[in-house]
């Protein structure tokens, strides 16, 4: 979780939300993301998804059945829909999204019944840590770019 906060520390360089993710194999980090939307002006640049994208590159599978995702943000919809199609076994993430987490708060889409995949999620690992950078970043206008959220 640590390189994830630091991913997400990163992010802010950016302007982006500071999130940020890791994907674990067999103990070593294999793929790193943060946040890009504001970088990339790129809605769907999630860290979760550019992490997921850069394991897929480097298992050269887009199953990544044996990969822990680590996550500072409770994922939101679309990146569980990813974690989902990646077969992603376990996540593991900081704080809880209240407005669009999909893991639990919100929405629990990683633990769906009717769906094809189940995922183990381990939630709240460094919490107050994830929530006080976006919380940090919401409160400060001068990081903040227009339309952030």
């Amino acid at each position: 979780m640590r390189l994830a906060l630091a991913e997400a520390s990163a992010a802010l360089v950016t302007g982006d939300v500071p999130v940020g993710a890791v994907v674990v194999r067999d103990g070593a980090v294999i793929a790193t993301g943060r946040n890009e939307r504001e970088l990339h002006e790129d809605p769907t640049a999630h860290a979760e998804l550019l992490a997921i994208r850069e394991a897929a590159r480097v298992t050269g599978d887009r199953h990544l059945t044996d990969c822990t995702l680590v996550v500072t943000l409770e994922p939101c919809v679309m990146c569980a829909g990813a974690i989902l199609a990646a077969r992603l076994p376990t996540v593991v993430f900081g704080a809880w999204d209240e407005k669009a987490g999909a893991a639990g708060s919100v929405y629990d889409v990683l633990r769906d019944r009717r769906l094809n995949h189940r995922v183990e999620v381990y939630a709240g690992v460094e919490a107050d840590a994830a929530a006080r950078l976006l919380r940090d970043f919401f409160e400060d206008p001068l990081r903040r770019p227009t339309g952030a959220g």
